[in-house]
Formats: structure tokens, C-alpha cells, sequence
């Protein structure tokens, strides 16, 4: 279960590295691999399948509405800034883009500033 988990990890890994991410570095939460900014786990396997991103309440609301397909939660994660990516039929952009959102919900903010300033060059 765990070899099966880090091979999916090493997709969620290669995006995050080719988005540039400042300070991302891997780790684990909650005894799975994770990416974490400072410390901070933005993002993590919950199983082989499933990501759990960081997402602004607002944010998961209306990506859970416009697209269940790909994001869900499940009771532990209700009124929580967390939502749920089914890995395996996401495309890399969407993923990436998720991957960006997360990483921007935990960074410090000057951190996350000045990454807004390089990606918008």
C-alpha cells in the first residue's frame, strides 16, 4: 500500500516542482507523503487515490459544486479548509492548479507575494 502510494506521490511531486513552488519541501502528515511550505503541509496523500488539498472554505464550496467528479469531501473534512482530489482521473493543469492554490493558503504571505510577482512575469 505504501510503494503504491508513493508512486502516485511522485506525480503530485513532479508538478508542484515544475510550478516552481518556493520552499516546498517533501515530508509527511499524518503518516502519509506530503508537501509542506515552511513547514506547513499544503497537500497530502490520504490514500493511493486521494489528495488532500488546502482550499478556502468559499473556494472548496464551489469547486465541490462545479466539478464532483474531481473534488469531494467526506464528513472528517466538512467545515474544514480541506478538500479531497480523486487522483486518478484529474488532468496534470488541474492538479497543478490546485497544487498552486494550496501552496498559497499556507505560505507566509510575503512568501506567497512574491511567488504572485514572479508567476505573473
Amino acid at each position: 500500500m505504501m510503494q503504491e502510494i508513493d508512486t502516485v506521490f511522485a506525480r503530485v511531486r513532479r508538478l508542484a516542482e515544475a510550478a516552481g513552488l518556493p520552499e516546498t519541501t517533501v515530508g509527511t502528515s499524518h503518516g502519509t507523503p506530503a508537501l509542506l511550505v515552511r513547514g506547513k503541509s499544503f497537500a497530502r496523500m490520504k490514500d493511493a487515490e486521494t489528495l488532500v488539498v488546502m482550499c478556502a472554505l468559499e473556494e472548496k464550496e464551489m469547486l465541490m459544486e462545479l466539478d464532483p467528479s474531481h473534488f469531494f469531501e467526506t464528513d472528517h473534512y466538512k467545515g474544514w479548509p480541506a478538500m479531497l482530489v480523486r487522483l486518478a482521473i484529474i488532468d496534470d493543469a488541474a492538479l497543478t492548479q490546485r497544487l498552486i492554490a494550496a501552496w498559497r493558503e499556507k505560505a507566509p504571505k510575503r512568501l506567497a507575494a512574491q511567488f504572485v510577482a514572479a508567476d505573473s512575469r
